[in-house]
């Protein structure tokens, strides 16, 4: 007899906990599906920024621990922190674009220093999420991460090209060996199914590595020795960090702008799993382990790491919404995190096929942007200017790089980077155009609590 009218097993799936023999397979099929994301995010990382082999496999051991502790503790829950639903933590995508910009045009000990001022940011303002997350509606998030995809792909085409003067810029067969990487992702996106499709871009460039080594158009030269089983990450590798809050600007802004994306991711998450969603508790939860262990990966050279539902899918897939999967594979990424073969391998990566997957990862975030941008009220009068005038100064800084050449320091810096200057100008304009609109009676974009479901545009990784 139950006392709610509900079976008890429906309302306890998210605590239940399963013999080893079920967890086991469960949890491998979780890593499996996350994996890829932070072993392609250290090989851009490494390639872009030129680190040595130790240094990238030791990126790579940090990126891996921090995001299997990161998952335990958003699975687990200790004190405030960790919503106790089946999340996943990754390197977000559109953080590490801003980080390896930062990095381009600062070096990344600034880089480092901005990582930390974020991390720090978000944890700060989290008894302010009420007030802060109404800053990022929809139409404001697809600005952004719109133009953290265009301007990623330039650093990815410059993966593939070189820079201007150095020895073999632009060389016909690194774009061919980006070309064919592209085309064996997009292949293996059209062939592969569930799981494994998952995998596709780490796939891709195996494949791409493959032709590289059989055609002569480039290298597969993972370092060798390093001794023993483990590789432990290195704390600081860029040595001290540099702290520059305007170099810093745009993860500054970014990091604020995840707060309303963290409400869609568990409100999505909390509707999965058969839990009662209540943001106001359960966001400042996932935004302060997303802030703790970003404070960690600063320390150890990586960008932010973000809380993700891409994990959902095989929640749906298999029907098992417990907790303590999740948690598995947590522990299960901590262990290959500090297994020595694996960290050495990324080096090995040609820098074209490095920079052909990128450019498949971040043409997919700009895409995301169009989509959330869609989503908004494009056709009414007062969003279509804000989505126009804030594209124009978002992209302003792409199109033309020389264009705030006479401006002071921090001028070009707040300017130059198109992300800032594009969210920017869609906060301070949202809202205005958004009461002229109500005032002349026209449609605009529909304001949303921070209590409220954001809707699907906040649903997905764009993060």
């Amino acid at each position: 007899m139950t006392t709610a009218g509900l079976p008890p097993a429906r309302l306890d799936a998210v605590d239940e906990r399963l013999p080893l023999r079920r967890l086991a397979p469960l949890s491998a099929q979780h890593v499996l599906a996350m994996v890829a994301s932070p072993v392609s995010t250290v090989f851009l990382t490494g390639q872009a920024l030129g680190l040595g082999p130790g240094r990238t496999a030791s990126l790579l051991s940090a990126t891996l621990v921090l995001c299997g502790a990161g998952t335990l503790l958003q699975s687990l829950g200790v004190w405030k922190a960790g919503a106790r639903l089946p999340f996943v933590m990754l390197p977000g995508g559109a953080a590490t674009a801003l980080f390896l910009q930062t990095a381009k045009d600062h070096g990344p000990a600034t880089a480092t220093g901005a990582v930390l001022l974020a991390a720090a940011l978000l944890g700060a303002v989290l008894p302010f999420y009420a007030r802060i997350v109404r800053l990022f509606p929809p139409l404001v998030m697809g600005v952004t991460v719109l133009l953290i995809g265009v301007g990623m792909i330039r650093v990815g085409a410059q993966l593939i090209t070189g820079l201007p003067g150095t020895s073999g810029y632009a060389a016909p067969s690194a774009v061919v060996l980006a070309a064919a990487t592209i085309g064996c992702t997009l292949l293996l996106l059209l062939l592969l199914r569930g799981v494994w499709r998952q995998t596709a871009v780490l796939l891709g460039m195996g494949a791409g590595t493959l032709i590289a080594v059989t055609t002569g158009l480039g290298h597969f030269a993972p370092p060798g020795g390093g001794g023993g089983g483990l590789s432990l990450p290195r704390l600081l590798p860029y040595g001290a960090p540099h702290f520059d809050v305007v170099a810093a600007l745009p993860l500054l802004v970014f990091s604020l702008t995840t707060l309303a994306e963290i409400t869609g991711q568990t409100v999505l998450n909390s509707e999965t799993v058969g839990r009662v969603s209540d943001p106001g508790r359960d966001v400042p939860r996932v935004a302060s382990t997303d802030a703790l262990v970003s404070l960690l990966g600063g320390l150890f050279g990586t960008s932010l790491l973000v809380t993700s539902s891409e994990n959902i899918g095989i929640v749906r897939l298999t029907g098992v919404r417990s907790r303590f999967v999740t948690a598995g594979a947590g522990a299960l990424l901590v262990v290959v995190g500090l297994f020595a073969p694996l960290s050495r391998l990324p080096a090995g990566i040609p820098a074209p096929v490095v920079g052909g997957s990128s450019l498949v990862i971040y043409g997919i975030i700009a895409a995301m942007g169009i989509t959330m941008l869609g989503r908004t009220a494009p056709g009414a009068t007062a969003d279509s200017t804000v989505i126009a005038l804030s594209l124009t100064a978002g992209l302003l800084p792409v199109v033309a790089p020389d264009i705030y050449q006479g401006f002071p320091g921090w001028a070009r810096t707040v300017l130059g980077s198109g992300v800032v200057a594009g969210t920017l100008t869609a906060v301070l304009l949202h809202p205005l155009f958004r009461r002229f609109a109500a005032r002349e009676g026209g449609t605009g974009e529909r304001v949303r609590g921070p209590d409220a479901d954001p809707g699907p545009a906040l649903r997905r990784g764009a993060r």
